[in-house]
């Protein structure tokens, strides 16, 4: 069959007639060539490709180097399998997107009740006209001069941070902040550990940069420590986790915690990433790593739920090697964020009405989580916690299932696997940040689907 296109039965792909169409034997233009030849038909899909090794000794080149390119293809969704499956060219390649984060947020579309995302109440959140319209003027707008935050938003910022960082730097966003982070500074291959569970967001990035994830455990408190000791010895070069809010738990990491994992991480080299994405709706008082070990630990803290998901801004603070790293990668890109963005944030986090705007939103957010929890728990139904956050998350006996039964009844929700490392109960979520105009009705929709099989 060597000297066959394909084999008769369609099954697999000949190495000596792929490699025949591979002008460059690198890694990236194994990839290249391959990805060209299924656009253009000539490899169709379902057909196995050669094995690793076949294919090697027809281009003359290292089995790492046809490794290398399978990987290529798989981190952009081509191919599927590994060398004892065989590799197949995906039946309908997919468009690269976060795989994970793309399963929770499909149910835009208008006429279900969206349930997925815990998303902030705009009706509780400050006038942003009002804040672009009362910032102070920037004499520095319309320049080509990328700064990395304004002077007016730094100064703001300072006050209710934890801790006196090196650096400051203004991104689009907390996501993007986190992508900067690990796209300047992870490898691929590299270990990273993260508190589990995760959000489906971050594990999509760190995927996309070819890391390797080792999970460490948590409870009510924060990172378990001897979890995080077994961790470090897969020698990872960050360390990521949420230390307020917890995007699944609802919990904030206590001071007690805190110190514990302080002296694991102590005399270590890692990076560590605190992933606020609360912010300034946060009931906790903050107790995370930064004030006890700021020459290591970067802050991404997003005002989007607090002031704004349109303002498209977080606030990274840290050691400058890290922030001024994730500047540079910025350079391909955005370069900068808007100065007049960060200028009304600046307003918005020094006006008197606005801070009384957020205490207002954050004392309606902890009576609607309240509420929910109340109704469910009347129902027999298990909430993981409803300590902090803008969702509740549902104990259920089949996660499916569970999706199933509320997709039938015209209610969208998430599953808890998309952001779970290792194995943990099923669980579904309760976006609580908007007013529920029928909350008895979804508290029976939600005690029946916990129960689905």
């Amino acid at each position: 069959m060597e000297s066959e296109e394909v084999s008769a039965d369609g099954t697999y792909l000949s190495a000596a007639w792929l490699s025949a169409q591979i002008s460059e034997p690198s890694a990236s233009g194994i990839a290249s060539a391959v990805t060209q030849l299924i656009r253009a038909g000539e490899v169709p899909a379902g057909v196995q490709l050669p094995t690793v090794r076949a294919l090697a000794a027809r281009l003359a080149v290292s089995p790492g180097t046809v490794s290398a390119a399978w990987n290529m293809l798989r981190k952009q969704r081509v191919i599927e399998g590994s060398g004892r499956q065989g590799i197949r060219v995906l039946e309908r390649p997919a468009l690269l997107a976060p795989q994970r984060f793309e399963n929770v947020s499909r149910y835009w579309q208008g006429g279900v009740l969206d349930l997925t995302l815990a998303a902030p109440d705009p009706l509780l959140l400050p006038d942003l006209a009002k804040a672009v319209a009362s910032a102070a003027p920037d004499p520095d707008m319309n320049s080509y001069r990328r700064p990395g935050i304004t002077p007016a938003l730094e100064g703001a910022v300072k006050a209710s941070w934890g801790w006196e960082p090196e650096s400051w730097l203004a991104v689009n966003g907390g996501y993007e902040g986190i992508i900067l982070l690990v796209s300047s500074s992870i490898l691929p291959g590299q270990h990273v550990a993260v508190a589990d569970p995760s959000t489906p967001r971050l594990l999509d990035i760190l995927e996309l940069a070819g890391a390797v994830v080792v999970p460490v455990a948590t409870d009510a408190d924060g990172p378990l420590p001897e979890s995080l000791k077994q961790a470090l010895a897969k020698q990872p070069v960050a360390f990521i986790y949420e230390p307020c809010a917890n995007s699944r738990s609802g919990t904030n990491m206590t001071p007690a915690r805190r110190d514990l994992v302080a002296d694991v991480l102590r005399g270590t080299r890692v990076l560590i990433v605190e992933d606020d994405g609360l912010g300034e709706l946060a009931l906790g008082p903050y107790a995370g790593l930064g004030a006890l070990l700021p020459a290591q630990t970067v802050q991404v803290r997003s005002y989007s739920k607090s002031h704004g998901p349109d303002l498209r801004l977080a606030v990274m603070g840290g050691p400058s090697e890290p922030l001024e790293r994730a500047r540079l990668y910025r350079q391909f890109g955005a370069g900068w964020t808007s100065r007049i963005l960060q200028n009304a944030l600046a307003w918005m986090l020094t006006s008197d009405a606005v801070k009384a705007q957020v205490e207002h939103a954050r004392a309606r957010y902890a009576e609607r989580r309240t509420q929910m929890a109340m109704l469910l728990a009347e129902r027999g139904v298990q909430v993981e916690s409803h300590d902090d956050g803008l969702g509740l998350w549902v104990r259920v006996l089949n996660e499916q299932q569970a999706l199933l039964v509320l997709a039938s009844h015209g209610v969208a929700s998430g599953g808890s696997s998309g952001g779970s490392i290792r194995s943990q109960p099923p669980s579904i979520r309760l976006a609580i940040g908007r007013q529920l105009d029928r909350p008895e009705e979804i508290a029976d929709l939600y005690a029946m689907a916990s129960r689905a099989l």
